[in-house]
């Protein structure tokens, strides 16, 4: 008998040693979607009036662009995405017009354009800047615009002088943040 149960029991305990535990499966949580919509606050240069808010949802890969701005002088006024989301001093911090793809200066509607480039903000004899338009882009991703600044500048983008249209000082400022 014992035999027959030392080799049972010699097989057991080498089954026994031998098996693996298999390590659980851990997954991911799925990643969060992407925002649709966005806001920018606008804060205003030292001895302007501005205030106001800007409106952005992407869908179908445009994005509509809603202002409501007060304070600002009648008129057209250069309205850009500019590259860096911080609005110090005179918002030079802002840096440059959004530009990823390197394009040239350009209208709302030119072929050759750069993201950030969204034409003039008209303003009203009230001094309101309250319109839609819709420009190509999006919002998260490595073209996105969310962290980047929008600017309201004193004068009229001429949609054509490179760098950057010739629209003048920096009146107002915003960083754009998903909502």
């Amino acid at each position: 008998m014992k035999r027959i149960i030392a080799p049972v029991l010699a097989a057991l305990f080498i089954g026994a040693c031998a098996h693996k535990e298999e390590a659980p499966v851990v997954t991911a949580p799925p990643a969060p979607p992407a925002p649709t919509k966005a806001q920018a606050v606008l804060k205003a240069a030292k001895g302007s009036k501005i205030k106001g808010t800007v409106h952005f949802t992407e869908e179908n890969g445009e994005i509509k662009v809603e202002t409501m701005i007060d304070g600002l002088k009648a008129g057209p006024h250069g309205f850009h995405i500019h590259e860096v989301g911080t609005c110090e001093g005179d918002f030079t911090s802002a840096g440059g017009h959004f530009n990823p793809t390197n394009s040239k200066h350009g209208s709302l509607t030119s072929a050759d354009r750069h993201v950030g480039d969204m034409g003039n903000l008209m303003a009203d004899k009230k001094g309101k800047g309250n319109t839609t338009i819709t420009i190509k882009g999006s919002l998260s991703g490595t073209d996105g615009i969310i962290g980047k600044s929008i600017i309201v500048h004193k004068g009229k983008d001429d949609l054509k002088s490179q760098p950057a249209g010739n629209a003048g000082a920096r009146e107002a400022c915003g960083v754009i943040e998903a909502m």
